[in-house]
């Protein structure tokens, strides 16, 4: 990633979205497996002891560390069309994954996700993405439309 050049002003930069997230695994093959039963994805790139995965317009980059510290607090909301499809996975994955409720978990590696709807939040994508995504007809439930237009972004 090549550095921007720096620009003069006394404004704040403001965040405007996430590029990726990095989670440490303690094996590459198996987390591809894993994430690969819980999420249609595709495989971005690879290299020694890292493997990135596209998931929607942003990417996880997964890295092969031997450290094993769980999470406790510290985790990542994942968006999703279809929650339930995902808890449906995580029931089917046993002991592999350590439910926290019904849409939370740890990996085997201690990492913790947080599924959540994308008719339930306030994150969108513009008409354009979803259907580059092949998402069409995605809708946000009414309490995140209420969100959305408080804040003026519909």
């Amino acid at each position: 990633m090549k550095n921007p050049t720096p620009k003069k002003t006394s404004k704040k930069a403001r965040a405007i979205g996430m590029n990726h997230v990095a989670l440490e695994v303690g094996d590459i093959e198996a987390a591809l497996d894993l994430y690969g039963r819980l999420f249609d994805f595709k495989l971005r790139g690879r290299n020694k002891g890292m493997a990135f995965i596209d998931l929607g317009d942003q990417f996880i980059a997964l890295q092969q560390s031997a450290a094993r510290r769980p999470d406790a607090g510290r985790h990542f909301g994942l968006v999703v069309d279809d929650a339930d499809a995902v808890k449906r996975e995580l029931d089917r994955a046993g002991k592999e994954v350590r439910r926290i409720g019904d849409y939370d978990f740890l990996d085997p590696w201690g990492n913790r996700i947080q599924i959540i709807e994308y008719s339930e939040c306030q994150f969108s994508k513009t008409p354009a993405v979803l259907r580059g995504m092949k998402l069409e007809g995605l809708e946000k439930n009414q309490e995140a439309l209420e969100e959305l237009k408080e804040k003026r972004m519909l």
